[in-house]
């Protein structure tokens, strides 16, 4: 308990209601240009690549660049917040909080949920491919001859295949953008229901930064999945509008409710997002990404030079991500 009066005693001495709406306004137009600059770069980088030798290359390293990014932001940033804020002392002295491990449990349940998600996207895309190839052969049986069933069945599994692979590449966007969104809102509530000047200051910098490297990874992602311009458009815009609106969000909560970043309350909604958030960006980063590429991607395994390439970008991703954390 002597922990939490130090604590509060700092933040009451850091306490600035109005220099910390100044700050908040000005992190609003910051923090929107730099999240656009960084989901929009890879876009725009795979399509000045598009139609030329390299692209196929370009999109696995910008991809395995935003994979390194994507993980170390689950595993450094959003997982350590969650766990920090519900072993706060005030949290942390309560039932059932101070019992057990909950935000490790909530994380287990952000993997398993998006296991089922990935699950039944992709059993429903076979489903629905298998019934028709099914309803050809058929059709085909009664008196086209064997070889002629064999070369729908061929034709037909190596289209299943591509299909499934885009579907797969768009799903794992969209899941990627909602685990992302998550944590974007838990940053910006956190920083607009802040009233601590000490703590805000350095957040919009860092958090700026912090923005540029996750809309890379996420854009990354969004560039190889082959969306339309619309959609891409949308999507790009989501993520850079998501912590602003975030920001706003927190200050209205706190003009309505009192509730800053220090309450019991708000420590304890910001924990478990963050735990379901760093569960799906661990199981997409691993399960989805690294691993689909770095075994079983034709284009990786025939070139040992790209695989050596991609995993540089993978560790570099990952190290630019981590050394945010020294500021946010």
């Amino acid at each position: 308990m002597a922990q939490c009066v130090t604590n509060m005693a700092q933040a009451a001495a850091c306490r600035n209601g109005t220099a910390a709406a100044h700050l908040k306004v000005i992190s609003l137009f910051t923090i929107f240009v730099t999240s656009m600059t960084g989901v929009s770069a890879p876009v725009m980088l795979a399509r000045y690549f598009q139609g030329k030798s390299l692209y196929d290359m370009a999109i696995l390293v910008i991809k395995c660049f935003a994979a390194g990014v994507i993980l170390s932001t689950s595993l450094v940033h959003v997982l350590p917040d969650a766990f920090e804020a519900l072993s706060d002392c005030q949290v942390a002295s309560r039932h059932p909080w101070k019992d057990f491990p909950f935000a490790g449990l909530v994380t287990l349940g952000g993997v398993l949920m998006a296991l089922l998600v990935d699950t039944v996207a992709s059993s429903h895309v076979e489903h629905a491919h298998y019934t028709p190839v099914e309803t050809e052969e058929k059709e085909g049986g009664g008196g086209g001859g064997g070889a002629w069933s064999m070369e729908v069945v061929g034709g037909g599994e190596e289209e299943r295949v591509e299909k499934l692979m885009k579907f797969k590449q768009k799903l794992v966007s969209q899941v990627l953008e909602i685990g992302i969104i998550f944590h974007s809102v838990i940053i910006g509530v956190t920083m607009g229901m802040s009233q601590n000047v000490c703590t805000i200051r350095p957040l919009v910098a860092a958090l700026s930064f912090h923005q540029i490297f996750e809309g890379l990874g996420l854009g990354g992602c969004i560039a190889q999945a082959g969306f339309s311009f619309g959609t891409t458009a949308y999507m790009c815009f989501m993520f850079s509008v998501t912590t602003p609106m975030g920001i706003i969000l927190g200050m209205i909560l706190f003009s309505m409710t009192g509730y800053d970043d220090s309450n019991p309350n708000a420590l304890i909604m910001e924990g478990l997002l963050g735990s379901v958030s760093s569960g799906i960006l661990i199981y997409m980063a691993l399960v989805d990404l690294i691993a689909v590429d770095f075994f079983h991607n034709k284009l990786m395994n025939s070139n040992l030079w790209l695989k050596k390439v991609s995993f540089i970008a993978l560790t570099l991703g990952s190290a630019s991500m981590s050394v945010l954390a020294l500021w946010a």
